[in-house]
């Protein structure tokens, strides 16, 4: 009998962690592009990029985790985990990049450059867009970690 990790692949734990990554990078996608403004800035590009490539990572292991969650048998083969531990790792490093350059960015153009660059309504979005982002790389440095956790338990099965 394998052993239960919370939050590693195929539980519900997992599961919520991955609804909540898409549920946080949509509204950073939402926050960011009610603004028409945003692609004249390189770092809310790159936040946009990089929530469009989380959102379908995060909902196609949210589906790998619901089948596994209502079949009651999650598929743990060490290949697939390292594959999703790697991707995690990824996406989770360039979130927090985005998250951290929109919010320098955002900063910046509220407390320097406030009427110059954008209005104050314009701009509280792109902090909130920043703060979703950062919500959404917590949860997936927490999934990153869960199935890290995960990945040497089947080495010691193979």
């Amino acid at each position: 009998m394998e052993e239960e990790f919370p939050g590693a692949v195929g539980t519900s734990a997992s599961l919520a962690l991955r609804l909540g990554q898409a549920i946080f990078s949509v509204a950073s996608l939402l926050f960011m592009c009610v603004g028409v403004e945003f692609y004249a800035y390189t770092s809310f590009c790159f936040l946009v990029t990089i929530k469009g490539l989380t959102i379908p990572w995060s909902l196609t292991l949210a589906m790998v985790d619901a089948f596994s969650v209502f079949v009651k048998r999650p598929s743990r083969q060490l290949q697939i985990v390292s594959i999703i531990v790697i991707g995690d790792w990824v996406l989770s490093f360039l979130s927090l990049a985005a998250a951290c350059s929109t919010a320098s960015v955002a900063d910046f153009m509220i407390t320097e450059a406030s009427a110059f660059f954008c209005g104050k309504k314009l701009c509280s979005r792109y902090q909130l867009s920043a703060a979703m982002a950062f919500l959404s790389w917590c949860l997936s440095t927490g999934s990153a970690l869960f199935n890290l956790w995960l990945l040497p338990s089947l080495y010691t099965h193979l």
